[in-house]
C-alpha cells in the first residue's frame, strides 16, 4: 500500500472513523508535525476540534535515529532499558537528553499554540493522529500522558506501522486504527509517494484554520 500524501493517509483514515462524526465529546490530537497534517484531515471530514499533542524520541548519542525512549507533553516518559543497556547509554545522558527534549517541547507548543490553550481531555474521545509509527516509543509516551488526563475514550489512529509494533501499542488504547501494517519495515516514507518535510508554519497555519 502507498499513500499518495499525509493528506491521502488522513481522508484515508477518516473514512474508517466514521462513527465519530460531529459527536461533541470527541477530539483530534495531533502529533506534530506530520500528525498534525494527517489529523487536520480527519478534524476535517469528521467536523471535530483538532489540537497538537507533543511526543518526541530520546535519541542514543551518536545515532539520534535510534530511540532510547520517548517523552511526551505532561511529562510522561518512556524508556527502552534494552536500548539502553546495549548502548550503553549512561544515566547523565537520560538526564541531559531528556531535559532537552523537554525544553523542546515547551517552545514548541508556545510557536504551534500562540496564545491558545489546551483543548480539554478529561472526560473526551481522544483520536490520538500521527502520520506513522515506526518503534512506537513516541506513541506510547503520548498514550501514557494521555491516559493520565483521564479521557473517557482513546483512539490512537495512523496510516501505517508494524504488525509488531501494532500488537503491542494495542493494548495500551481502547481502539487502534491502523490502515496497513507489514511485517516488513523500513521507514515510514516508504509507503508514501510524498512524504516531504513540514516547516512550523505549515503546522500553525493548519491549527489557526481548524480554530
Amino acid at each position: 500500500m502507498i499513500f499518495s500524501d499525509r493528506q491521502d493517509a488522513g481522508r484515508q483514515l477518516a473514512t474508517q472513523l466514521v462513527e465519530f462524526v460531529c459527536r461533541s465529546d470527541a477530539i483530534v490530537l495531533g502529533i506534530p508535525r506530520g500528525g498534525v497534517i494527517v489529523g487536520f484531515e480527519i478534524a476535517r471530514a469528521l467536523r471535530l476540534p483538532l489540537d497538537i499533542f507533543l511526543s518526541h524520541k530520546l535519541g542514543v548519542p551518536g545515532h539520534e535515529e535510534l530511540a532510547f525512549g520517548a517523552v511526551a507533553a505532561g511529562g510522561s516518559r518512556y524508556l527502552d532499558q534494552q536500548v539502553i543497556h546495549s548502548a550503553s547509554v549512561t544515566a547523565t545522558d537520560v538526564a541531559r537528553i531528556t531535559a532537552e527534549t523537554e525544553l523542546l517541547l515547551n517552545q514548541r507548543a508556545a510557536l504551534y499554540r500562540g496564545d491558545r490553550p489546551p483543548v480539554q481531555i478529561a472526560d473526551q474521545t481522544v483520536i490520538l493522529v500521527d502520520d506513522g509509527i515506526a518503534t512506537g516509543a513516541s506513541a506510547f509516551a503520548a498514550v501514557r500522558a494521555l491516559r493520565e488526563m483521564s479521557p473517557a475514550t482513546l483512539v490512537l489512529a495512523v496510516p501505517v506501522a508494524p504488525a509488531s509494533t501494532c500488537a503491542w501499542l494495542r493494548r495500551s488504547v481502547d481502539r487502534l486504527v491502523c490502515l496497513h501494517a507489514p511485517r516488513d519495515f523500513y521507514a515510514v516514507g516508504q509507503f508514501f509517494r510524498s512524504f516531504a518535510q513540514i516547516e512550523d508554519e505549515e503546522i500553525v497555519r493548519l491549527l489557526r484554520q481548524a480554530a
